[in-house]
């Protein structure tokens, strides 16, 4: 994604300090290893540190930047092999010239299938306990809300890349595909409203696009009243955003940091630490006595069956489609292929469709009834291959439309997935009937990925050992003040 967001932004002369070295703390000073009674005890000095900060905290803020996010397969923007480091390297004029020697760095997975982080679980639990009172974001990656944080305690500064908003009335739509464009511009889809009806548009910013009130305004408030602020992932070079950190010290707050490379803001800092987020964070967690919750990804479809009788009136002619629940026309970005089968009916021929929109037209008897086999082949960077569903058919429209409680439906589908340490289970949220022309749409909500993170003393240890945080897919087969109008961002993460 980050390179995808890069090659969209305006071309701008001077992207700020790149090329950062990373510095990692000497294990003597990172942990310290006592074995008694076969029982591993360990410490890690600056962790303990911290920990103990977070636990006193009265009002806890949390300041992320890319960093977080590079554990999920997304690149950062200055390390060593950062967006912006590589393209000067090369000395390129503009992002959008064709790269030459080095590759650039690119994403483990299709973006819109990453998954969040170990820092971005822990936080939803920090926020569920009641310790992390407001947490700001300068990435674009929408991580953070697909994790779970709530969208009230939630300042994305620089946008959301999944994100459209309606101009007009305010209301955000989160999509399970990425915008397309960016500069808050005009999307091809509306306001679903009624009443409004407006053109949409994306959120992310652009170079010169000034960071929005309704984001930097509660950011600033939450950053005056915080007495602890926790810098996590992040170069702290991107202005006005990087300022908001110091606005704890007036009211005698303190700045944390934890990043590999250093920091201008690293001398008004109570703490430093450098080292990967993700191990330190896992550390902080063991130290609270806090579980970091898995992360369960449902996706959402739709699937539509419209029907008419032949002039005969022996046959019935039917069209079945798999869609977005976004539209007709969006992106189905999670279903690589729908195979159609016919349950104990060897006289109907199954059919393999590999284009979106998935879309299969038919003509059956009228007097027979049948069952379709849907399975859904899933894209890469899904936790399971395959699932399927089963939708009986008997060309009567039924009158049973609902639309049960989805917040409700969707909690017992993470429940059942985290008991069963299973991917592609699936259920019914929504089932809608038209007459005019007969069709039937139902909604479906599918578990398409499960994550579990390792979190216990030993599990860092390890991990501090071995150079990473150990992450478990499992998959279905048991594997406040505005900004004057001229005052821009001046650099980026």
């Amino acid at each position: 994604m980050s390179l995808g967001y890069a090659e969209k932004l305006s071309y701008i002369e001077d992207v700020g300090k790149v090329g950062m070295t990373e510095y990692f703390d000497t294990p003597h000073i990172l942990q310290e290893k006592i074995l008694q009674n076969n029982v591993l005890f360990w410490q890690i000095l600056e962790i303990e540190r911290l920990a103990m900060m977070i636990q006193k905290s009265k009002h806890l803020v949390v300041f992320t930047g890319a960093g977080i996010s590079t554990s999920c397969g997304i690149p950062d923007f200055r390390g060593p092999n950062g967006i912006w480091t590589l393209q000067e390297s090369h000395k390129l004029i503009s992002v959008h010239m064709i790269r030459e020697g080095q590759a650039l760095p690119e994403a483990s997975l299709p973006f819109h299938r990453a998954m969040p982080s170990l820092t971005h679980m822990a936080l939803v639990e920090l926020e569920k306990a009641g310790i992390l009172k407001f947490l700001i974001s300068q990435n674009v990656d929408g991580l953070h809300l697909r994790s779970g944080i709530p969208r009230e305690k939630l300042a994305e500064l620089h946008g959301n890349s999944f994100m459209e908003a309606c101009p007009s009335c305010g209301v955000e739509y989160l999509r399970d595909f990425e915008v397309g464009s960016i500069g808050l511009k005009e999307t091809s889809r509306r306001c679903s409203d009624l009443k409004c009806g407006a053109k949409l548009k994306d959120t992310v910013l652009d170079w010169e696009d000034a960071l929005p009130s309704k984001e930097m305004d509660p950011a600033e408030k939450h950053c005056k009243m915080a007495d602890v602020v926790l810098c996590l992932g992040t170069s702290l070079q991107i202005t006005p955003a990087c300022n908001l950190p110091l606005k704890s010290l007036r009211g005698g707050g303190k700045i944390v940091i934890v990043n590999l490379q250093k920091t201008p803001k690293d001398k008004k800092a109570s703490l430093v630490i450098h080292g990967p987020v993700d191990k330190v964070i896992a550390g902080v967690m063991d130290e609270l006595n806090l579980q970091i919750p898995p992360f369960v990804r449902i996706d959402l479809l739709q699937v539509i069956l419209v029907q008419a009788l032949s002039i005969d009136k022996k046959y019935v002619n039917w069209t079945l489609q798999v869609a977005s629940v976004h539209g007709h026309r969006a992106p189905l970005p999670f279903i690589k292929s729908v195979e159609v089968s016919f349950l104990d009916k060897q006289d109907y021929k199954a059919a393999t469709l590999h284009m979106q929109p998935f879309r299969l037209k038919r003509r059956t008897m009228r007097s027979k009834s049948f069952e379709l086999v849907l399975k859904l082949n899933f894209s890469d960077g899904c936790g399971c291959q395959s699932a399927e569903i089963n939708i009986p058919v008997d060309f009567k429209v039924s009158t049973d439309c609902f639309n049960l409680e989805k917040d409700a439906m969707l909690q017992k589908l993470r429940d059942m997935a985290i008991r069963d340490l299973c991917c592609g289970l699936s259920a019914v949220t929504e089932r809608n009937t038209t007459l005019t022309p007969k069709s039937e749409v139902t909604v479906y909500a599918i578990v398409t990925n499960l994550v579990q993170h390792a979190k216990t003393a030993k599990a860092l240890a390890d991990s501090l050992s071995n150079g990473d945080v150990k992450r478990r897919s499992v998959n279905g087969t048991g594997t406040s003040r505005k900004r004057s109008k001229g005052h821009k961002r001046k650099s980026r993460s």
